[in-house]
Parts: structure tokens; C-alpha cells; sequence
């Protein structure tokens, strides 16, 4: 199927930002609900290395690399962040529980992962700052002021 660009720019503007959205929230929780220490003490029950440090990536990459899918900025760049980190998460936490979410499984880790390799490799589309900034560097046009 070979969609019209603004039907594929809107589908892709759609999918960052509901995966955005889930990324802010589980980053904004690890900030505000759990804590740092909190999520640094998970991780360490969990045998995460560096558990401390892990926890603050992983809180900033969610909370920022989130922003960045909602607004569009820097998608390649947040797209690989947030697929490292969600290969952190399976690896030390989902992977033995199944696929079930309900089960402690990975099958949210699995998407959000695979959306953002996606987003990493396509980009943010048209409906993004990436295009308004990057897009029309590229074809020569000016930014108004």
C-alpha cells in the first residue's frame, strides 16, 4: 500500500506521540513516584550493574527521550536510547516471566522497544521539529524567523 506522505506523517506523528506518552510517564515515575532510590533499589534486587546509575538513565531517557517523541526532536537519537534502554528491561527484568504483562512479562518492553527501532530508522515525519528544523535545512528553504 503506498500511502499519500501527509497519511504516513500523521500515522507517524500518532505513534510518537502515544509511545512518548507511555515512555514520559514511566520516566516521571521513576523521578516522582518511585524515586531515584527507590528505582535504584529495584534495580539492584534485580541485579542491575551500577544500579544507581542505571536508575537515573533510565528515569532521564524515558522522561526526555519521551519529550522528544511527542514533539518530534531528535527521533533517531531518542528512538536508539529508548531501544537500549528497553533491552535493559527485558533483559534484567521481563524476560523469565513470559510474554504476559499481567505476569511480570515483556510484551510492553517488546513493543515500545520495536516502536522506537522503527521511529530510530524512519524518523519523525513531516508533523515533527526534526522536519521544521533538519527538513527544510536539507531542501534549502528558510525557516521563518
Amino acid at each position: 500500500m503506498n500511502l499519500p506522505a501527509p497519511v504516513r506523517d500523521l500515522a507517524l506523528l500518532l505513534t510518537r506521540v502515544a509511545v512518548g506518552a507511555v515512555f514520559v510517564a514511566h520516566g516521571w515515575q521513576k523521578l516522582s513516584t518511585n524515586g531515584i532510590e527507590g528505582t535504584a533499589a529495584f534495580f539492584d534486587s534485580v541485579g542491575i550493574p551500577a544500579a544507581t546509575a542505571a536508575a537515573w538513565f533510565s528515569a532521564l531517557v524515558e522522561l526526555v527521550g519521551g519529550a522528544a517523541l511527542v514533539v518530534g526532536l531528535a527521533v533517531p537519537v531518542a528512538g536508539l536510547l529508548l531501544l537500549v534502554n528497553m533491552v535493559g528491561a527485558f533483559a534484567f527484568v521481563h524476560a523469565g516471566s513470559g510474554l504476559f504483562v499481567d505476569q511480570g512479562g515483556y510484551e510492553l518492553v517488546l513493543v515500545l522497544g520495536a516502536v522506537s527501532l522503527l521511529l530510530a530508522v524512519v524518523g519523525a515525519g513531516r508533523y515533527s521539529l526534526d522536519h521544521l528544523v533538519l527538513g527544510r535545512r536539507r531542501t534549502g528553504e528558510r525557516v521563518p524567523a
